[in-house]
Order: structure tokens, then sequence, then C-alpha cells
């Protein structure tokens, strides 16, 4: 038999508990998103206010962190548990795995090949890769640059060997093209559209003559995809519906791009045109892609071992 004490206690508990509740389901309704300042659908989600404004209407926060200057940094920084979602390219995405990174991708955008390549000074005598034997070559390592660097290479019967990379980070590159350190860079956009028309460089080979078969890629830790299905399965939605928005209006992407990079205007309608490509959900084929530049890595030296690609993937509607 219950006591009126026992009774009073009882709805006391009660009432804390129900207080306590919403306190506890708003911590929980939060998802912590790395951005890069760089071309992608969540960069423009976030410049449009389309992510934020959608999620709150559902209870959920978005809490933004960057920009990050490249995916390595932004991975970094989801291996740390400081983020939950983030973009980068599938190189880069094979190198966290290499590194026992614990991130899945849970969407996949086959580059254009305008939006990669290798630059050179407009004035060099460098025409072709195959002129590049001897040559000093700035490339971020482990990335899309010494990708495209050693894809174009080997695609052109070059020894990687007579190249010298030199590893620096996007944002020491350009000003070390700039100022002649390195002899020609191997970028992606947006670098590679500053360093066409801001740094008066002439591209040799884009992503088409290098046969890149790179991709920008959307990763989530592999704990917010365990604990936060339904939550990650929005936000691809909400993605989606962005990537269809920026296909529809190229020009209107890129003059966003342009502005949250802080790059010139009139850069803006090349970058809409190289980046405004559709993006989807993983598929077979593309973890097969993945896996095909995972292998070429480790057989190229770039990474230590190859890394379990399957496990990295999550394949969502």
């Amino acid at each position: 038999m219950i006591t009126k004490r026992q009774f009073v206690v009882s709805m006391a508990l009660t009432a804390v508990l129900t207080m306590l509740a919403p306190a506890a389901q708003a911590a929980d309704q939060v998802v912590r998103i790395g951005w890069l300042r760089g071309p992608n659908d969540i960069t423009l989600a976030k410049s449009r206010g389309t992510l934020e404004k959608t999620l709150a209407e559902k209870g959920i926060k978005v809490e933004w962190a960057g920009p990050f200057p490249a995916a390595a940094p932004a991975f970094e920084a989801l291996n740390a548990g400081s983020i939950d979602i983030t973009a980068g390219s599938s190189t880069s995405a094979i190198a966290a795995l290499a590194a026992k990174i614990p991130l899945v991708v849970f969407a996949y955008q086959k580059m254009a090949p305008g939006s990669e390549g290798i630059v050179v000074g407009k004035d060099s005598s460098i025409n072709s890769i195959k002129d590049l034997a001897g040559k000093k070559v700035a490339v971020n390592r482990g990335g899309t640059g010494e990708y495209l660097l050693m894809r174009g290479l080997e695609t052109n019967g070059v020894d990687a060997k007579s190249v010298e990379r030199v590893y620096l980070s996007p944002s020491d590159s350009g000003p070390s093209f700039k100022q002649g350190h390195v002899d020609a860079w191997a970028t992606w956009d947006p670098f590679l559209t500053i360093a066409e028309k801001a740094y008066d460089g002439k591209i040799i080979a884009d992503g088409g003559a290098i046969r890149s078969d790179n991709a920008v890629v959307l990763v989530a830790s592999k704990a917010f995809s365990k604990t936060k299905a339904d939550q990650l399965q929005l936000i691809f939605d909400l993605i989606k519906s962005e990537n269809a928005w920026a296909v529809a209006n190229k020009a209107e992407a890129g003059a966003i791009w342009a502005k949250e990079m802080n790059v010139p205007a009139d850069l803006a309608e090349k970058i809409g045109q190289n980046n405004a490509v559709p993006t989807k959900a993983v598929s077979e084929a593309d973890v097969a892609q993945i896996g095909k530049i995972a292998e070429w890595y480790a057989k190229s030296g770039i990474i230590p071992a190859l890394p379990d690609v399957a496990s990295g993937v999550i394949s969502l509607k």
C-alpha cells in the first residue's frame, strides 16, 4: 500500500523528470557541421540558410564549425569528436580511412573535369605534364593535389621520382605559386580558377586529361550515422534539394560560393559551371571507384596500407 508520503515523493520526482526531459531532448537535437571554404553543397546550404531553417522546424539546432581550409583539418575535427558532418574529396576520405578516422561517406558528387587540374605560370616553358620532369609541383599531402599530380604523371609515362612534390596547404600553395617558388600547382576549385584568372596561370591538364576519378563526398562520423540515422537521412534529403537548385541555377550558385570563399566576383560564373554538378547517394559502382583509387593510393605509396573502403560508406535513400 502506497503511503501519502510515498505518493507525494513520487509526484515530485515525476515533476522534476518532466522538467528535465525537454532540456535533455534539446541537447540531443544538435548537429555540428564543419564547412569548408569551397564550392560544395554544405557551403551553399549554410549561405542560403535552408538547412538551419528546415531542421529548426524539426526541433534540431545546427552548430557550424569552420571554415576549414581543406578536408584534412575538417576530418581531424571529426576524429576529435568536435563535428558530426563535413565535406571533402574521395581522395582525402581515402587518406582519412587509411589513418583510421571513423567516418562514413554518405553522398557522392563526381567532379567535373574543369574543377581540378595542374596549372603553371602563363609565361612558363611547361606546356604539358611531360614537361614537369625535373620541376617542383605544389600539392596537398594525401589529398586531391597529390592524387592529380601522381595520376597525371602515370597517365603520361613520367617517372614520379623525376618530379619534386612540394607539400603545402592550399592556403600556402597560392602565394608560393604566385611568387614562383614552385613551377606548377596541382589543385582544385576555387584554387584552380584563382590560379588561372587571378594569378595569370595556364592550365596544362584538367581532370579529364589527367583521367581523374575524384569526387566530392559528404561524410559523417560513424557514431552519428549509427545513433542519429534519421537525422542524417533528413540532412541528406535537404542537401540533395540544395544541389538540385545549384544545378538549375549555376550562375547564382557560383555567386554564392564566390562570396563565401572571398574570391573576386568575376570568378563566380566559372566556379558555378565547374562545381554545380549532381550529388547522389553512394552506389555500389561509386564504392568500387573509391576502392580503385584506394588501391592505386596504396600502390603509389601515398598511403601506408589499403583501408577497408566498404566499411567507410553508408547507403542512404
